[in-house]
């Protein structure tokens, strides 16, 4: 099944240079664009960057901005150190027929971009329903993103997202 909806969703690359582009896009840069836009939203909400003593940050809405970035990384982390121990080839390995959109080397499970960003997503989530939904849909492009690309297969994004969800989760109360 897994190799079935890989095959289906990776159909539509290499269909157009235009999607192709898109979806580029969603599967490169597109996490950067989404954590630093999240980073400055919530810097100018809480008006951090007003804060007189640095000592501050990490009290009241400043403690709620560094918990989001801390889930952040450490699912990013831990998607690392999964990916070295679980030793998961990438599907243009696995299946010599797929030629992908980029370059991608590594290992494939977890996706390290799927933990990060669902890390992100409901770390954002169990604070701000609004933003982390935001988030949460830029997640699903992304992960579908880089399935079309070829460069994972969909339970690769499927345990990226469960890691960086159980990552947010144990932390939302710290």
């Amino acid at each position: 099944m897994n190799i079935s909806i890989f095959y289906s969703l990776h159909s539509f690359a290499f269909q157009y240079q235009w999607l192709d582009g898109l979806v580029w896009f969603l599967a490169v840069p597109f996490i950067y664009i989404v954590i630093i836009s999240v980073g400055v939203y919530l810097f100018y909400k809480y008006k951090v960057l007003n804060v007189k003593n640095v000592g501050n940050l990490i009290e009241g809405k400043g403690r709620e901005i560094v918990s989001i970035f801390f889930s952040t990384g450490l699912a990013y982390a831990l998607a690392y150190i999964l990916k070295l121990i679980i030793h998961t080839d990438r599907p243009a390995i696995f299946l010599s027929n797929v030629s992908t959109l980029f370059a991608e080397s590594g290992y494939a499970f977890p996706s390290g971009h799927s933990a990060t960003i669902a890390a992100l997503a409901f770390a954002v989530y169990f604070r701000h329903k609004r933003l982390g939904y935001l988030c949460m849909l830029a997640g699903l492009l992304i992960g579908l993103a880089r399935v079309v690309a070829g460069v994972h297969f969909p339970i690769d994004i499927i345990g990226g997202y469960a890691l960086g969800f159980l990552v947010a989760y144990l932390l939302k109360t710290r």
